[in-house]
């Protein structure tokens, strides 16, 4: 009979878990959800009342232009390959929440972990001690999201297209990056202000390329949320994103735009003072969301532009895992989103358009790329994106994907870029999530 029991409560207290754990929408926030957790199978379950798991599982079938394609869906195809099947993302996520006696938040532990044919990594590891007299004020450390944008804070288990913008992906790759950061959000229930969330914080700078802080400065990134506001039939809601930062220049060669002979090119700076200087990485970005609800569903707009200095090489505007021993190529970039979602006939069909760019080069544009006697390089080159998709919810847990993307860059008179590449991708996709 007690051996009947101990099963009875385990069956239970899975079943606890599985109808009560969600992915969270947005990577900074605190899944609601955890505050109304109940210990219904006393005492076996008192010590795992506090705990719940969540995740989901992205599998997907894609299809490039031509073999060897390269690509921000996924990442590049292999040399002779066109076509393949991929684990996206496969992940598991731990939360472990302590809360006040009136039920608000009070510290949590978040681990999460990413499992794919290409490896296993940790995505998430931090701990979030809260103010527990006015419950306006937190404090996270640890790996997390960086608070910068709307699109790099939202989900890839909620964010309707298959991946973020390739701005996105070269500026704020894994999205997450090491730090401690204080937040001010009024999270009482009768709150006036409940609209208005402010973080900021400090962080290594590489993210997740390195796998530790390669000099000593850090980057200040912050953000201020202003979240749905209703009127009428409409939702409003928008930000405004920081990052000032920068990383330490390896050798002394620094190279700035200029004009020589009339052209526009790179000049070199080769003081041997530039050694050890901080090279500036500034962002900025403003977003904004509008939703309107109506009998189908709702019809969604969202609009996101970041432009600011990024420092690189010759050949790449990624951020470093580790100190460059090249030198340094400082860029004005600039590059925007832009999503329009809109439910047909109900809510379980949804047709999705986005368009999105990224210039690394705002001081140049095609025919000035690659011509002779300057060193402009494929890193100068503009992309800009239009996809296209579908997607059909079965019910909250599982839905389906079919997106394709095409891809254009800026004609240039670099060799093999002086037209647009093949390198469009078709994306079926299924989810699921728990």
């Amino acid at each position: 009979m007690r051996l009947l029991l101990k099963r009875l409560s385990l069956f239970l207290f899975f079943l606890l878990f599985l109808f009560s754990a969600y992915c969270q929408r947005y990577l900074s926030d605190l899944d609601s959800s955890l505050l109304y957790l109940k210990d219904t199978v006393r005492p076996f379950l008192k010590r795992f009342e506090n705990l719940q798991f969540s995740g989901y599982i992205q599998p997907q079938f894609q299809l490039a232009d031509t073999e060897g394609a390269k690509s921000y869906d996924g990442g590049d195809f292999s040399t002779f390959s066109r076509s393949r099947f991929m684990l996206r993302r496969a992940r598991i996520k731990l939360d472990y929440l302590l809360r006040t006696e009136d039920n608000y938040p009070k510290a949590l532990f978040t681990f999460q972990v990413d499992a794919t044919e290409r490896g296993v990594n940790v995505r998430d590891m931090f701990m979030r001690l809260y103010e527990t007299k006015w419950h306006n004020f937190s404090f996270t450390a640890g790996l997390f999201a960086r608070p910068f944008g709307y699109e790099v804070n939202l989900s890839s288990a909620y964010r309707e297209t298959p991946e973020r913008g390739r701005m996105s992906q070269i500026l704020m790759p894994t999205e997450r990056d090491l730090g401690a950061m204080f937040t001010y959000e009024d999270i009482r229930r009768e709150a006036k202000n409940k609209f208005i969330k402010f973080d900021a914080g400090l962080f290594n700078g590489q993210g997740l390329s390195g796998t530790t802080d390669f000099d000593s400065h850090k980057d200040l990134i912050s953000r201020l949320t202003i979240k749905s506001i209703p009127a009428g039939k409409f939702l409003f809601s928008g930000g405004l994103s920081l990052l000032y930062g920068g990383w330490r220049q390896g050798t002394k060669y620094v190279y700035e735009m200029g004009t020589a002979n009339g052209d526009k090119t790179f000049m070199v700076d080769s003081s041997l003072n530039n050694v050890g200087k901080i090279s500036p990485r500034h962002y900025y970005g403003a977003d904004v969301q509008i939703i309107l609800k109506h009998a189908w569903g709702q019809t969604e707009w969202r609009a996101e532009y970041w432009r600011g200095q990024q420092p690189g090489t010759a050949n790449s505007t990624t951020n470093p895992g580790t100190l460059p021993t090249v030198p340094t190529y400082r860029r004005q970039f600039d590059g925007a989103f832009f999503y329009f979602l809109q439910n047909i006939i109900n809510n379980k069909n949804q047709l999705l358009v986005k368009y999105d760019w990224y210039d690394p080069n705002t001081k140049v544009s095609k025919n000035e790329i690659g011509k002779a006697n300057t060193n402009l390089t494929i890193a100068d080159v503009k992309y800009s994106t239009l996809g296209l998709g579908y997607a059909y919810y079965f019910n909250d847990h599982i839905k389906l994907i079919l997106y394709y993307e095409f891809v254009k860059n800026e004609a240039t008179q670099l060799v093999n870029y002086s037209s647009d590449q093949k390198d469009n991708v078709f994306t079926c996709r299924m989810q699921f999530r728990f």
